[in-house]
């Protein structure tokens, strides 16, 4: 028998009764804590620290009759050395890829300026590979994808809402001075570049060459974008987004 307690959104995984508390956990001969934590629910991606009867374990310890067991959630904001962290340090340049259930939220993510790789009928393994590749935290809804053990960066995201998706990722992986709006193309993920008046005019309606004079390009898919009331709607829900993650932060 161990004790464990878990911290912080670990609770997330948890049943009620299981939450912010410690309990027992009856366990046969000696399971590495890894395999216990995630028959607990926990998936390792979400773990950064594991104390066990007061110090710091990795994944490969194997649990012993009367070990109390402290979990905690991955640090991305700072440092925890000396003690042992049970991942790869955090992706400092913040790329991810998205499963199939969060295709709103990949869009909202590139609006704001981040990298994110999406496909609509990706399966598991081609995006396990694909941010191991590219380095890429794998940002889903499916719990199982996290707990395949070649996931080095992943996060299970609570909400279904996309627009509180948003906050939740921006908020949780500290990205708030990261935000970039409209350097993505919302459609490929290319970069967005600023173009010449002359070019853009070529392709652009008739209607809106008559005002504009200011044109940019997918460097990936070649769409023409510019400053029109499609971009004023935009910027003004990423401005109310941002305000709200800021009065999230401060409360």
């Amino acid at each position: 028998m161990a004790r464990f307690r878990f911290y912080a959104e670990l609770n997330d995984f948890l049943p009620v009764g299981r939450r912010q508390v410690e309990f027992n956990y009856p366990f046969r001969g000696n399971p590495a804590v890894r395999d216990a934590v995630e028959a607990l629910g926990v998936p390792h991606t979400e773990i950064d620290l594991i104390i066990v009867q007061g110090r710091s374990v990795g994944f490969d310890y194997h649990l012993q009759d009367g070990d109390r067991v402290a979990v905690y959630p991955v640090f991305e904001a700072f440092d925890i050395t000396p003690v042992i962290r049970l991942r790869p340090e955090p992706l400092r340049q913040t790329r991810f890829i998205l499963d199939v259930h969060l295709g709103k939220l990949a869009r909202l993510l590139r609006l704001t300026g981040f990298d994110c790789a999406y496909k609509k009928l990706a399966e598991d393994r081609q995006i396990i590979e694909q941010a191991l590749a590219e380095r890429r935290i794998i940002l889903t809804r499916d719990i199982g994808l996290l707990k395949t053990k070649s996931v080095t960066h992943g996060y299970w995201v609570r909400s279904t809402d996309p627009g509180e998706q948003l906050l939740e990722v921006l908020g949780r992986f500290d990205l708030r001075n990261q935000v970039f709006p409209f350097s993505r193309c919302s459609v490929c993920n290319g970069v967005i570049e600023s173009i010449d008046r002359e070019e853009g005019i070529l392709e652009a309606p008739e209607k809106v060459k008559a005002w504009c004079s200011e044109y940019f390009r997918c460097d990936t898919c070649r769409r023409l974008y510019w400053k029109g009331t499609h971009y004023k709607r935009i910027t003004g829900y990423i401005s109310r987004m941002l305000a709200e993650l800021d009065n999230r932060i401060n409360d």
